[in-house]
């Protein structure tokens, strides 16, 4: 009877129920579940627990202790493991690309600390690069017009010579990503250029070379962006504006929507510099842009495009001013110009980006402390504290030590005769040469070196050019300096003119023929002109030979005939046309004659009839002389 019994208690034995949850049903559930205890009534006493389970407790000690020591231990190893954790971060920081691994700022301070007990080590050459690779970045990316000011400072206080690659490639990647900040930055460039050309040079020629191959590539985003930034160093005057022609030239060429478009932009930047430094250059543009929108082979979109531009032509580039308001930081006289063309091969230097182990690092940072201090003036305020405590004797010696310096190379001479040939040669017409020759820095007294190199450079063409007369005639008309110059200039040019060779003496007469047919000069200058067989030289006659025929295409025969009759020209021609002895009289109306200038020999040949006249009379009365002399001694005899 017992195992019904059991079956049936089995059966009917009550399943546990779930502990009753607590009030936040929405909760997730623990991982170990507790059933709660039941309220104390107080009739049930409760056991007292002295140790739950102590070999746990024991096994939670003992891994307390051992974490512990391992604490210990770690803090009496940390010295040789940071020396190892310092030469590793060394390796894979000389291993690795620049700015390609994240250094935490506790641990640069160490590695830095670490790599300053050898200066000359790579290990600190490389720290230092990414500190001024850091410092660029962060300065070229918080210019604007407010603080451009102060930021130039700061800019310089940083070796640019070293980081001049560094410099470039920052403000490039600025300017594209924020196109309205271009006049900013070159601004930037144009202030930089001023004392480090070199740095300048380079970020044209790495912008060139960009649009060349973002052009080669059908580039659009690249092509604008460099173009802006080549428009705004234009007239910064950093680049000179015929790279701007070329690439305008080049755009309008085989002209598609995107060149168009392309180069409206470009025109929209650089129009009012060209407008007024290149007026020809800038015509020719808009005629082409004229004849592409007659063409009709572009959308209408850049028609209209085309079109707007017209119209902002005719305002006068109002809001595309050549400077904009606040950036106008650079004196003309102070800005160097350089003339990269768009064709020529260019050495974009990209391995300056980059860090190299320099043997000479030392030595060059003290250089460019020197540069800085010359740029920035820091030992303005040392060298004035040094003045005062000098005594007035020893100012006195000093004065007159750096009056008794004299340069004898010429070397300002020089650079100032290579910067006006230059100027000369990349003008367009001549109203550009006559504007950019009266920006050069002449000191006074060099005012006939301008006037020599006028000269010079009309002489060496093949052929007379009239763009050199155009140019001495402009100089001659706007003041008396440079009137006076071509003046002295014609006496000496006539007195050493047998030492050019043919070609060179036709140009340099038709030059000054030029002059004196346009008034430009005094034709009182003429009484250094002596026409007889012995003050005159083969070379000397084929020189007023070309400037007498020059003189009569510009002004013509009767009116050249005419200006010769006036009687203060007259008077300083005398030794042109001489009356003093009839063998130099009969030399000079033989040779105006043979050259067909015959008409201006008038007077001398009335001279030579009277004198002609004279003689006969002359010779009439000394034959009449003798019989009256035969009479009175007959007469005298008689009376005898």
């Amino acid at each position: 009877m017992s195992s019904p019994i059991d079956t049936d208690g089995a059966q009917n034995k009550r399943k546990r129920s779930r502990s009753p949850s607590p009030k936040n049903d929405g909760a997730p559930p623990t991982s170990r579940r507790r059933s709660y205890s039941p309220p104390s009534n107080g009739l049930v006493e409760r056991q007292k627990v002295v140790d739950a389970d102590p070999k746990r407790r024991a096994e939670r000690e003992r891994q307390l202790a051992a974490r512990v020591a391992a604490m210990e231990l770690e803090k009496s190893d940390k010295p040789k493991e940071k020396e190892f954790d310092a030469q590793a971060e060394f390796a894979k920081l000389l291993g690795s690309r620049s700015g390609g691994v994240y250094i935490p700022p506790a641990r640069a301070r160490a590695l830095e600390a670490e790599a300053a007990k050898d200066k000359s080590s790579p290990e600190y050459q490389r720290i230092t690069w990414d500190a001024l690779r850091k410092s660029i970045t962060g300065i070229v990316n918080r210019v604007n017009i407010v603080n451009i000011k102060q930021v130039v400072p700061e800019l310089f206080s940083e070796n640019l010579v070293r980081g001049r690659g560094l410099f470039a490639r920052s403000v490039m990647k600025a300017q594209a990503a924020s196109l309205p900040f271009t006049p900013v930055f070159a601004a930037l460039v144009a202030i930089i250029n001023t004392k480090l050309p070199q740095v300048g040079e380079l970020v044209l020629i790495r912008l060139i070379s960009q649009f060349r191959r973002s052009f080669r590539r059908n580039d659009k985003i690249v092509c604008h962006s460099t173009t802006t930034f080549i428009a705004h160093l234009v007239n910064q005057s950093v680049a000179h504006e015929i790279v701007a022609l070329q690439i305008f030239m080049l755009l309008l060429e085989h002209p598609t929507d995107d060149s168009i478009e392309i180069a409206v932009g470009f025109m929209r930047e650089v129009g009012a510099f060209l407008t007024e430094n290149s007026p020809k250059g800038n015509t020719f543009v808009f005629e082409r842009f004229r004849a592409v929108l007659n063409e009709g082979t572009i959308s209408q979109r850049v028609q209209y495009m085309i079109e707007v531009l017209m119209q902002v032509r005719k305002d006068k580039f109002k809001d595309n001013p050549i400077l904009p308001e606040g950036l106008d930081l650079v004196d003309e006289d102070e800005q160097i110009t350089h003339q990269i063309t768009l064709e020529e091969e260019l050495q974009v230097q990209e391995g300056l980006n980059i860090f190299k182990f320099d043997p000479g690092y030392l030595e060059n940072e003290e250089k460019y402390k020197s540069i800085k201090a010359e740029i920035l003036g820091e030992d303005s305020d040392e060298e004035s504290g040094s003045d005062e405590e000098s005594s007035d004797d020893d100012e006195d010696e000093v004065a007159e030590t750096k009056e008794g310096i004299e340069d004898r190379t010429e070397t300002n001479l020089v650079n100032l005769r290579r910067v006006i040939y230059l100027t000369i040669m990349n003008a367009l017409n001549y109203e550009e040469a006559v504007h950019k020759l009266l920006k050069v820095q002449i000191q006074e007294g060099q005012e006939i070196e301008l006037v020599n190199m006028i000269i010079e450079c009309c002489s060496q063409e093949r052929s007379y050019s009239t763009f050199y007369g155009l140019i001495g005639e402009r100089f001659s008309k706007l003041n008396r300096i440079w009137t006076e110059c071509f003046e002295h200039a014609f006496g000496n040019y006539y007195t050493t003119i047998h030492r050019y060779e043919t070609n060179r003496l036709r140009n340099i007469a038709r030059f000054f023929g030029h002059l004196f047919a346009t008034d430009a000069i005094s034709w009182v200058v003429f009484e250094c002109v002596k026409l007889n067989e012995d003050d005159t030289t083969s070379s000397s006659r084929i020189f007023i030979k070309i400037l007498m025929n020059e003189m009569m295409e510009s002004m013509g025969l009767k009116t050249l005939a005419e200006r010769f009759k006036d009687p203060e020209i007259k008077h300083s021609c005398e030794a042109m046309f001489p009356t003093d002895v009839p063998k130099n009289t009969r030399f000079a109306i033989n040779y105006f004659t043979s050259i067909g200038l015959g008409i201006i020999t008038e007077d001398m040949r009335e001279y030579l009839k009277v004198l002609s006249n004279f003689s006969d009379t002359k010779v009439g009365a000394d034959h009449l002389l003798p019989e009256c002399t035969a009479t009175h001694h007959g007469a005298t005899k008689g009376y005898a």
